[in-house]
């Protein structure tokens, strides 16, 4: 029995010696060494998180209240959204200084204590922040917050709680790379000063906007989008060429402002002008004059009245190619139209009869909507269709005799 007391240490000894021991000059290179592996070590991912590449950290919708921890400093790309978080911290955010684009979509981050950090935040490389600071509680952007983002080309900052003291004119002036900027859905009663040069898309949507100012848009002579639905423009707010500044301004969006006429003087080579849902009530000769390159005019739902659409109202617009003038008060066809029209969408107005007069020559007009209109059958004048050889008809006739095409829906952004 002592014997084998003895034995058995011996035998377990041998079965985990490794052999004799190396000697210098006689190591394995391909074979790891005792207690090493021969996979590469893993990448630091925070807890919960994932890594699937080694430049990305996805923590999404983990219900975080802290900032993560142990994030690489190789991370490029950082998702935050959908979180608890309320403050970030600048040291650890400035510590990643190869962070290119940062979502923070979803939190509940505000302008209070560390969060003013929110936007100072990530070194020199920002590009994108794909949704990144919507639906959080930012009231005020520091002076100087954004000063060192000269790469960032995307900022989004929808659906907070800006005002105009919690911008000034020094907020996005340094952002000489900015080409898409939003901030729609906050509480901002003007048009930010300092706008970058490069800016390509400015949304403004749904503030609280009473008046655009030129000098406010002087230095953004790129822009090419202007999308300011659903403000308080009223019939003051936007002043005889207030948008001259901005000679390449391609789409002006002007949904629900309460508007009681078309804006003078606008940019001479704007394309689309979209002003649906306000209380224009007339169109004079000139009203159009400033801007011959149209190709789109949305006028639909708001109070035109044959009697007050001039007949030369849109002689100008020899590029135009979309009348929408859906949801007025008008009793018969506007005349003057261009040749060029390809869509004339007139449903739901008061027409009551139909001349050949107004639609002669409209050789390229493919559609054409005049659904809950008050139009019979003996409304419709003799070679009313002769000329219209392009139009394409589709859906039923409404008494059998006007041609309703189901056209789709006009998207208007909100």
């Amino acid at each position: 029995m002592v014997y084998d007391t003895l034995l058995w240490p011996s035998l377990l000894l041998l079965l985990l010696w490794p052999g004799p021991l190396a000697t210098p000059g006689m190591e394995d290179a391909t074979f790891p060494h005792l207690g090493e592996s021969s996979q590469p070590p893993p990448r630091a991912c925070p807890p919960r998180c994932s890594c699937p590449r080694a430049d990305t950290v996805d923590c999404n919708g983990l219900d975080l209240r802290v900032f993560p921890d142990n994030i690489t400093r190789a991370a490029q790309h950082l998702s935050l959204q959908n979180n608890q978080l309320q403050e970030l911290p600048y040291n650890e955010l400035s510590r990643l200084s190869s962070l290119r684009t940062l979502n923070l979509h979803n939190n509940r981050i505000s302008s209070e204590g560390e969060a003013v950090a929110t936007l100072s935040l990530s070194s020199n490389r920002l590009r994108y922040l794909p949704p990144s600071l919507p639906n959080n509680l930012i009231s005020k952007v520091p002076r100087g917050a954004l000063s060192h983002q000269t790469q960032l080309r995307e900022l989004y900052l929808q659906h907070n709680q800006l005002t105009d003291n919690g911008l000034d004119a020094t907020t996005f002036s340094k952002l000489r790379s900015l080409e898409y900027l939003d901030l729609s859905h906050n509480q901002l009663a003007t048009v930010p000063a300092g706008l970058p040069r490069t800016l390509a898309v400015l949304h403004l949507g749904r503030n609280r906007i009473r008046r655009v100012e030129a000098g406010r848009l002087r230095g953004a002579r790129a822009l090419r989008y202007l999308l300011l639905q659903h403000n308080a423009l009223g019939s003051a707010g936007l002043p005889a060429g207030a948008l001259r500044p901005l000679r390449g301004l391609h789409t002006l969006h002007l949904y629900g402002n309460g508007l009681d006429r078309v804006p003078l003087a606008l940019p001479r080579r704007l394309h689309a002008l979209v002003l649906p849902h306000n209380r224009v009530a007339a169109l004079g000769a000139r009203d159009l004059a400033s801007t011959p390159g149209l190709a789109e005019l949305n006028l639909a739902y708001n109070r035109l009245a044959s009697a007050r659409v001039h007949r030369r109202a849109f002689r100008r617009l020899r590029g135009l190619r979309s009348l929408d003038l859906a949801g007025n008060q008008l009793t018969r066809l506007p005349t003057g139209l261009p040749a060029g029209l390809r869509a004339l969408r007139l449903q739901r107005n008061q027409l009551r009869g139909l001349e050949p007069e107004p639609l002669a020559g409209l050789d390229q007009l493919r559609e054409l909507s005049l659904a809950h209109n008050r139009l019979r059958v003996g409304d419709i004048g003799p070679g009313t269709w002769h000329e219209l050889q392009a139009l394409q008809v589709r859906g039923r006739l409404v008494s059998r005799a006007v041609p309703t095409p189901p056209l789709p829906a006009k998207f208007f952004p909100t």
